[in-house]
């Protein structure tokens, strides 16, 4: 949520800012809106100070056995007046907190400007393709071939984009997450949670999915509850309505957590295997930081997703995104992209956000300066990675001519000591 304070000073630059996200937005409606709000404001102001002024005049005049009845009847007039501007207020401001919340955040100075994805930046890459003497297979035929993936059996169970991990399949997820877990707290500092799955409205509302994106969402019938589309919703509201002190931040949480998602308008995209699922494992970091250094702990953040891929020695490219093709919440993201053998292309597996402080007004997320001051941290978000999306990226890469696949070394004690799957 945008502060009104930017949009009433800094209007022209706002609506510029919002242009290079290839989004046309009408102020007209909340600027009308935000000049009704502010005079009925100064009206109910106003009256208020007339009924402060009555209710010291009343008793002078009783004492002085002077008439009142004139002034009693202005004053219920008065009184009448301040709840009809209040009623009104109230609607004004409703219609307000609903507009601010459907506007995107203002892209960073530093983030490319293009039209959409085509237009992202290649940072950096890492590593190097793997060379294969023979024709690579996609990741759901050596899977299935393997006894590890079941598509078939997932479909059954729940349906389309859902499957059953078996055997060593399922030791390898499972692997994938607590060497991640184990990165992430043994060697870059972050907290391990296990946060609920199910969240309130408020929850997924604080981070930016409500209320543009509900189609996207599962929520559950006969509540008002949702199943969390990224580990992200609960970990950034840890301390929704809560003000923390200056010398907590940074704070940095990490968790795994299962991920649903809908994925409305991506019918016949990768319907088959591991890429989109309704329900997937990833692996989130998400940080808490004094505004100052939110940049700083953005590249660091990104670092920290990046040393997953490096020593499970998985090439993989950096892109910035750019004006066009931002998330909702983000002043600016970092993609990592992993090789994918088999569609000769690198894939979106990890996004590195700062949200500055949007989901922190939206979420009440505040913390008290040294000096006593009220202010609201920055938030960033790392995945560390989608397990499943890492899944598809070792198995295809690390292939063999046998139809096996091999374990990275750092692996092998999250796997029991398998280094080959056979």
């Amino acid at each position: 949520m945008l502060a009104m304070k930017t949009l009433r000073d800094n209007l022209d630059q706002v609506k510029s800012a919002l242009a290079l996200r290839r989004k046309e937005i009408s102020f007209e409606q909340w600027t009308a809106s935000d000049l009704q709000q502010r005079q009925l404001k100064q009206k109910i102001e106003t009256l208020k100070s007339k009924q402060n002024q009555a209710s010291h005049e009343i008793p002078k005049r009783k004492r002085a056995k002077e008439p009142v009845d004139e002034l009693l009847k202005e004053m219920k007039s008065v009184s009448e007046q301040i709840s009809a501007y209040e009623t009104e207020l109230r609607q004004i401001e409703t219609e307000t907190a609903d507009f601010l919340l459907k506007l995107p955040n203002l892209p960073h100075a530093s983030v490319p400007v293009g039209k959409n994805e085509t237009e992202n930046q290649e940072v950096r890459r890492w590593g190097r393709k793997p060379e294969f003497t023979f024709e690579p297979k996609n990741h759901w035929e050596i899977g299935e071939a393997l006894g590890i993936l079941a598509f078939e059996r997932g479909a059954k169970i729940s349906g389309a984009r859902f499957v059953l991990y078996r055997g060593l399949g399922a030791r390898l997820e499972r692997a994938l997450i607590n060497f991640m877990l184990d990165l992430h707290t043994g060697e870059h500092g972050y907290t391990e949670m296990l946060p609920p799955f199910i969240v309130n409205r408020a929850s997924v509302t604080g981070t930016g999915q409500l209320p543009k994106f509900e189609e996207d969402l599962f929520q559950l019938k006969h509540e008002d509850y949702f199943l969390i589309p990224t580990g992200e919703v609960p970990l950034t509201n840890i301390h929704a309505d809560e003000i923390l002190a200056e010398s907590d931040l940074p704070l940095s949480y990490t968790a795994c957590t299962p991920c649903f998602r809908r994925e409305a308008g991506s019918y016949g995209q990768d319907t088959r295997g591991l890429i989109r699922q309704h329900q997937f494992n990833k692996v989130e970091m998400v940080k808490f930081t004094l505004p100052a250094d939110s940049y700083e702990q953005l590249e660091k953040l990104l670092n920290q997703a990046e040393a997953v891929l490096q020593k499970l020695g998985l090439h993989y490219r950096v892109v910035a995104l750019c004006t066009g093709d931002l998330g909702f919440a983000a002043a600016k993201t970092y993609d990592i992209e992993v090789w994918v053998p088999s569609q000769e292309k690198d894939r979106e597996i990890s996004s590195c956000s700062n949200f500055e402080d949007v989901q922190a007004r939206r979420a009440k997320i505040r913390y008290r300066t040294a000096a006593g001051k009220i202010e609201h941290p920055h938030t960033l978000n790392g995945s560390g990675l989608a397990v499943g999306r890492t899944v598809v990226a070792l198995i295809e890469n690390y292939q063999q001519p046998d139809g096996t696949v091999a374990i990275p070394e750092v692996l092998w004690p999250y796997m029991g000591g398998v280094s080959q799957i056979s």
